[in-house]
């Protein structure tokens, strides 16, 4: 009896089972469907919710419309989270995915994965990833009404986001215990592709959507970033682009990425660039490498040094002052003698980045003497040829100042 019972449960168990994946099968599209729909009514509400919380007016409480923007908001991206953990995952289960959505839950599960080790990472990411989801499925349905008030909150909420994950970013590298110094280098790392993200999706976006006059500051910085993003990029392409990167970020991010971060970010690429100088071997490559770094220099200068306000130590202002002035100086040479005025300025960028690499940990030798061989072209050191007459002993060329040049 035990025997018979067990086989026709299990049978039983087996008929069901079928029944249950054929009915799954069939009301898949309508689950979809009712989640499509809930999250057009969600999204609507959101959007009318936001323009109301965005009108320029006095005639409104805005305390009470921020409330009811927020929580239309949370509504919002509860109908995303369900749309992505009911309607995607069972058909990439039941194998009716499409790759776009096989994808979308890839990336579902990979800022899910953040949530333990990184929260406020993943509380950010997960939003702006539910938000750019949703914003495939109105580009797809192409309504130009719905896309332009859409694209109103979708680049106003994205702004918001961008500045809180830098945020989080720079205060991790501005951390000075040891918790975060093993993963500083991944931190860099995070925030250049997070800049990158946001100029390529972003303001591109705001750009399209404004008008010209809001973005006069960034346009030329927009122009030579848009330049690096064809084709194949090598080690001088990169540091050419998080340099602009950085430079935008200065307009962009002034809070979300403070000087003091900005400063370490800059140093960062000054560091990689002095050591693509010194180990690129072909003289053509290493003198483009190096046209980098002077541009790095002086970029390092003019965006951020010379705006920098606090300073912790009084003796590096000082120099820096002496410096900036000197800078200065040359720099009335442009209009009048431009050969004259670009030799100045590398022979300036040069004996200072001399001066800073002297007490570095990395082994600079190499850059040190390139340096003074670009000086000695320049004229700004003499070379005298010394000859030792004792056997073993080294034979060379030493500069005015007694110091070995190669």
């Amino acid at each position: 009896m035990e025997e018979k019972s067990l086989k026709i449960t299990g049978a039983n168990t087996t008929f069901f089972n079928k029944i249950t994946k054929t009915l799954n099968k069939l009301l898949m599209p309508t689950k979809i469907g009712i989640n499509g729909m809930i999250i057009t009514i969600k999204r609507n509400n959101l959007i009318k919710a936001y323009q109301n919380y965005a009108k320029d007016t006095e005639d409104y409480n805005n305390e009470e419309l921020e409330k009811k923007y927020e929580e239309a908001y949370t509504l919002y991206l509860e109908a995303l989270d369900k749309y992505v953990m009911e309607s995607i995952y069972k058909k990439v289960k039941n194998n009716t995915a499409t790759e776009f959505e096989k994808d979308a839950l890839s990336r579902y599960y990979e800022v899910t994965s953040l949530k333990e080790k990184e929260y406020m990472d993943y509380k950010y990411r997960k939003q702006k990833y539910l938000i750019e989801l949703d914003k495939e499925n109105v580009d797809i349905l192409n309504k130009d009404k719905v896309q332009e008030k859409y694209n109103k909150f979708y680049v106003s909420k994205m702004d918001s986001l961008y500045k809180a994950i830098l945020k989080n970013y720079s205060i991790k590298l501005a951390d000075t215990t040891n918790i975060y110094d093993s993963s500083k280098e991944w931190i860099y790392v995070k925030i250049f592709y997070t800049l990158e993200e946001y100029i390529q999706n972003i303001l591109t976006l705001k750009m399209n959507i404004g008008t010209q006059d809001e973005f006069k500051d960034v346009v030329n910085d927009y122009d030579k970033f848009q330049s690096y993003t064809v084709g194949k990029l090598d080690t001088k392409d990169n540091i050419e682009k998080n340099m602009i990167l950085l430079g935008l970020s200065r307009k962009l991010f002034t809070h979300s990425i403070p000087l003091i971060v900005a400063e370490q970010c800059y140093e960062k690429l000054l560091a990689d660039a002095r050591v693509l100088v010194q180990d690129t071997k072909m003289a053509a490559k290493r003198e483009k490498a190096y046209e980098m770094l002077i541009n790095l220099i002086e970029d390092y200068n003019v965006r951020l040094l010379s705006t920098k306000v606090y300073w912790d130590n009084m003796k590096e202002r000082d120099s820096y002052k002496k410096y900036w002035d000197k800078y200065k100086m040359i720099s009335k040479l442009k209009e009048v003698d431009f050969v004259e005025y670009i030799r100045q300025k590398e022979i300036l960028f040069i004996k200072n980045d001399m001066k800073k690499i002297q007490n570095t940990k990395v082994d600079y030798s190499k850059l040190n003497t390139y340096y003074k061989r670009k000086l000695v072209d320049y004229g700004a050191i003499k070379e005298l040829k010394n000859r030792y007459i004792s056997s073993g002993k080294f034979t060379g060329t030493i500069n005015k100042e007694n110091r070995v040049v190669a």
